[in-house]
């Protein structure tokens, strides 16, 4: 029997999954049509749109329960279940990729020669699998959704890439495809050890599995496997070496979608399962995972700034920012969290539109070499205002998006230990140094070309692409409390059963760490 939720009155979760895949194979239908499929593209991905603002406006920014719940039993005899459902995290995330979806139609309008027509159906295919990985309250159901992010993602990058496509496409996906393979082993096998009921079910409900209580030992392991397939999307030091090559050698739409959505499944997985299901072994790896979050945000940061390739400067300063993310989740506290949620939706608006002017810079130019660039203000003035904006927002300037997140991030890391908040807080240094110094580079010094003058500034459309992500960095960082109220009840919930873990917790880091937070 299927149930849903009456907030609304239809089941808007399925809707919100689907419309996507239902847009992408009408698009199907119109092959020769150029004009056609790329307008259903754009009126499907807006509609999604539209629909994640109509479940924002009925959201219950004070709960911190499911809400949209919808359940259908599937396979009863596994205890499989479609089960949706969404919390303030979930519509965060939801509206960033709903948003993102469609802005990169539009930004790709031109961008594409051959294959138009599946290119942009991937996108759609794509979008579905993201939406229903920040649904999913089935964890099978969460890995056929995770792994459908897989596979558009690997034919836009392999086929519509650069000239290394191939081996950028193949490492993203042996990698990704490796981390899945251990979460697959672990949701089965907590799926059977929590199983209940006259015929010893197994269990894959997340409210419930929220609920069991597993061994330590099936904790470590459990943990672990979920953890690695987390950190390779996040990506993590060292399990980050994917993300250079796929940024550089993807289409610029795939660049956006890549860093401003699927990255930031890793850390609402490590939210939503790794703390609630595993608390003991979360507390017992938390140092460890401190300290790999440092290393990423500092060794991130340091390798953007030996970068020639204004793409791949932008890649790596990726590592930086999401170890801002993982250091705020495992400090454990409330505003730890919510500063790692807001981390990841700045993100994925300030990073999303500088990958989209790399796109419009290439386009224009040819080149990525930041060695081959200079004086570009004087010719594109409005590109050179929205890439100092964007700039400005990336590095952390109160009063814009990139300054909330970090602030409260680093805040959760200094009450875990002064020492290490004090580490932490030089990547927003360095980040200053790499991207300060890349706009000086490209936007001034000697013009190296005149014949640039004749090329055009940012047409209306690429305007049209960029400003909605700039005001939304402006509304978040002047009036942040508009969205730190959805994620303030389910972070706060997870920060209170995570509490007495943390309390108990124990070993020569934790207690070497403790003793640094006295300093």
């Amino acid at each position: 029997m299927f149930t849903y939720q009456e907030q609304i009155g239809f089941p808007i979760l399925t809707v919100l999954i689907f419309l996507p895949t239902l847009g992408g194979l009408l698009m199907l239908l119109m092959r020769g049509r150029p004009r056609w499929y790329k307008t259903t593209a754009m009126a499907t991905t807006a509609a999604t749109f539209i629909l994640s603002l109509v479940m924002l406006a009925r959201f219950d920014s004070l709960s911190a329960n499911m809400q949209f719940t919808e359940k259908l039993t599937w396979v009863e005899r596994l205890g499989i279940s479609y089960h949706l459902g969404v919390d303030g995290i979930s519509v965060l995330l939801i509206l960033l990729t709903t948003l993102l979806s469609a802005i990169v139609i539009p930004a790709s309008w031109n961008y594409v020669k051959e294959r138009e027509l599946i290119f942009f159906a991937m996108f759609l295919f794509l979008e579905t699998g993201m939406l229903g990985v920040f649904c999913a309250r089935d964890l099978f159901l969460f890995y056929i959704f995770w792994e459908v992010m897989l596979i558009p993602m690997y034919f836009i990058i392999g086929v519509w890439g650069g000239p290394r496509r191939i081996y950028a496409a193949i490492k993203f996906f042996l990698f990704t495809l490796a981390g899945s393979l251990l979460m697959l082993i672990a949701i089965v096998a907590i799926a059977y050890i929590a199983r209940e009921g006259p015929f010893s079910t197994p269990v894959f409900d997340m409210d419930l599995l929220e609920s069991a209580v597993f061994s330590s030992s099936v904790q470590y392991w459990a943990f672990l496997a979920f953890f690695i397939a987390f950190a390779v999307k996040v990506p993590m030091w060292p399990v980050h070496t994917w993300l250079p090559d796929a940024h550089v050698e993807a289409p610029m739409a795939g660049s956006v979608i890549l860093a401003g959505v699927l990255l930031k499944v890793g850390g609402y997985g490590i939210l939503r399962i790794c703390l609630p299901f595993f608390p003991d072994a979360a507390v017992a790896y938390t140092p460890y995972i401190i300290i790999l979050s440092l290393i990423a945000i500092i060794y991130g940061a340091i390798v953007s700034l030996a970068q020639k390739d204004l793409k791949k400067l932008v890649a790596y300063s990726s590592v930086s920012h999401m170890g801002f993310v993982t250091a705020g989740i495992f400090a454990m506290s409330v505003i730890g969290i919510e500063g790692a949620i807001m981390v990841m939706f700045s993100h994925g608006l300030l990073t999303g539109a500088l990958f989209l002017m790399v796109g419009y810079l290439y386009e224009r130019l040819h080149t990525r070499e930041i060695a081959s660039m200079g004086g570009l203000a004087a010719p594109f003035p409005v590109m050179a205002a929205f890439l100092l904006f964007f700039v400005l927002g990336s590095l952390g300037l109160p009063g814009l998006s990139g300054f909330v997140g970090e602030f409260l991030s680093l805040l959760g890391v200094f009450a875990y230990s002064k020492v290490l908040g004090a580490i932490a807080a030089t990547g927003i240094i360095l980040a200053a140094a790499y991207l300060l110094w890349m706009f000086l580079r490209v936007m001034f010094l000697k013009l190296r070309k005149d014949e640039w003058f004749e090329l055009s500034d940012f047409s209306l459309r690429e305007i049209g692409t960029l400003a909605p992500l700039a005001a939304l960095a402006v509304w978040v960082g002047v009036y942040p409390n508009t969205f730190l109220q959805l994620i303030e009840p389910p972070a706060t919930q997870l920060a209170e059963k995570m509490a007495p873990y943390v309390a108990e917790g124990s070993g020569t880091l934790h207690d070497i760490f403790a003793s640094l937070g006295g300093f």
